[in-house]
């Protein structure tokens, strides 16, 4: 197969997504993929020749499913199901957010119980490869269906695509990718809207980013304990053996290689470090292993069948069965774990920060600039991060123990998934930025050490920022600095170029 191809109809990653969202690899199909979508659709269809109740076919939906659909309504209701639910509001979600949902649409259908056309997954695909995503703003969801209806609109002609030359008319965009509106079926409309869908696909996402950040909090973590001459014993295999968690063994050990060859360590004298400087091995491991668990759970959902109904196609029992799978639990219920986890790396992160700062904590000049009083330095970069920090302490609130009935009260409980998700993805760029701020800081730090006993591997990174923010020798402009940091963290560059110290010897 080819390199740049994710071939569908088997289990994939979330670096398989990732490959898929950013661009790298365009999807295909494979046989056992097209086999199952036919297999189910076949059984659908002959159930609706033979006139049985079908949830969201022969009736309505929600609390109207006890309305009954004619033949003749039946592609109506499909359409009408799609501009009916498409009200989310607000800002629009990313390109990568929206490609990554359309991935998990495919992923889901693609299991081969929900009775859709293969043609139908054949369009969304194209629409997916192409240089066009759908225009679907991002507020307004519980679970599913306002964010998937938005993205499903252009399908049939409606709604709006975001291309090279910017929104244009979902009629237009089709006509650039060479396809045409088309009619749906039964129960196609449902399927494109149900299921976690959306949850899942922004959890591919926090997720990813949220495990690279902890690598780059890590290497930052190992920088600023060297900057500060810090003392190295908090992170001896000796502590990891007496308290025996592999995630806080692994991050002392990713710490420890990152600084074997440092002469900086220890040279402060101190016999014990403040705790943001001694304790990253127990915070940022804890943090592992929720990010952990994010990454087993997200990868479940994105290789199942969230659908209702679900078409059940196996010889002898063929039936369809209506129930709960659509529910985000899981997915919300992972998210807001990471995402209080994403907040307390932003806590230690901004204390480390402060004490770089600090002129009586640190020993270096205040706010790391020559001639403090007429500079300000880096004073108000920390009072970024407090804002920032803020912010997140409010939205690490859990989403999924709230609770608001839906749909005449038919969907008594709501699980919140889609929230527990958004914000969780909304708290990875705000960890983002404050990481970038104390990056920045260490960056700075470094100038007023003896940089020829560094380690060989902060001396990378050290020089590879150095290629794009200079030296601070005087008060300028910092903004544009942060932002370029932060652009390195959130696109892996600062890992890749530690790559091999960050794998722990386990």
């Amino acid at each position: 197969m080819q390199e740049n191809i994710l071939e569908l109809g088997r289990r994939i990653s979330i670096r398989d997504c990732m490959e898929v969202i950013k661009g790298r690899k365009i999807i295909t199909f494979s046989h056992d993929y097209k086999k199952r979508v036919q297999r189910a659709e076949e059984v659908l269809q002959q159930w609706i020749d033979e006139g049985k109740v079908i949830y969201g076919v022969t009736t309505g939906f929600g609390s109207l499913s006890t309305r009954n659909i004619s033949h003749q309504e039946m592609e109506q209701l499909q359409e009408n199901i799609l501009l009916s639910h498409a009200v989310s509001v607000g800002d629009l979600l990313s390109r990568e957010s929206v490609r990554a949902i359309m991935l998990s649409v495919l992923q889901n259908l693609g299991y081969g119980v929900s009775g859709v056309r293969l043609e139908l997954l054949e369009r969304y695909r194209m629409i997916l490869n192409s240089e066009f995503t759908p225009w679907a703003p991002g507020s307004g969801s519980v679970g599913y269906l306002a964010v998937e209806a938005h993205i499903a609109l252009p399908l049939i002609g409606k709604g709006k695509l975001i291309g090279p030359q910017g929104i244009v008319s979902a009629a237009e965009g089709l006509q650039q990718i060479g396809l045409e509106k088309m009619k749906l079926r039964a129960k196609e409309g449902l399927a494109l809207i149900s299921g976690t869908t959306s949850p899942t696909g922004l959890s591919v996402l926090a997720t990813w980013y949220a495990k690279q950040a902890l690598d780059v909090a890590n290497c930052i973590a190992a920088m600023e304990l060297e900057v500060s001459g810090g003392n190295i014993s908090a992170y001896g295999t000796e502590l990891s053996q007496v308290r025996p968690r592999t995630s806080q063994r692994e991050v002392a050990q990713i710490i420890r290689n990152i600084l074997k060859d440092s002469s900086l360590i220890g040279t402060a004298g101190r016999v014990q470090d403040a705790l943001s400087l001694r304790c990253a091995a127990q915070l940022h491991g804890t943090v592992q292993e929720a990010i952990g668990q994010a990454e087993r759970i997200v990868e479940e959902e994105i290789n199942a069948c969230c659908d209702n109904p679900i078409v059940w196609t196996e010889p002898g029992r063929e039936a369809v069965v209506s129930g709960g799978n659509p529910d985000s639990s899981y997915i919300g219920w992972s998210m807001d774990s990471l995402a209080i986890g994403i907040t307390m790396l932003a806590k230690m992160s901004e204390r480390r920060t402060n004490r770089l700062l600090d002129e009586n904590l640190s020993g270096k000049p205040a706010f790391l600039i020559s001639n403090p009083g007429v500079n300000s330095g880096l004073m108000i970069t920390q009072y970024t991060q407090a804002g920032l920090l803020n912010e997140m302490r409010v939205l690490a609130y859990p989403a999924t123990v709230d609770n608001t009935p839906t749909c005449a009260n038919q969907e008594d409980y709501v699980a919140m998934g889609y929230v527990a998700a958004h914000k969780a993805l909304t708290l990875v760029e705000k960890l983002e930025y404050i990481l970038a701020i104390e990056l920045l800081a260490v960056y700075q730090a470094y100038y007023f050490v003896d940089r020829q006993k560094m380690s060989k591997n902060t001396k990378l990174v050290f020089e590879r920022i150095r290629e794009v923010v200079p030296a601070l020798e005087k008060d300028e402009y910092i903004h544009p600095y942060i932002e370029i940091i932060k652009d390195m963290i959130h696109e892996g560059v600062v890992i890749d170029i530690l790559k091999k110290e960050i794998i722990t010897e386990k």
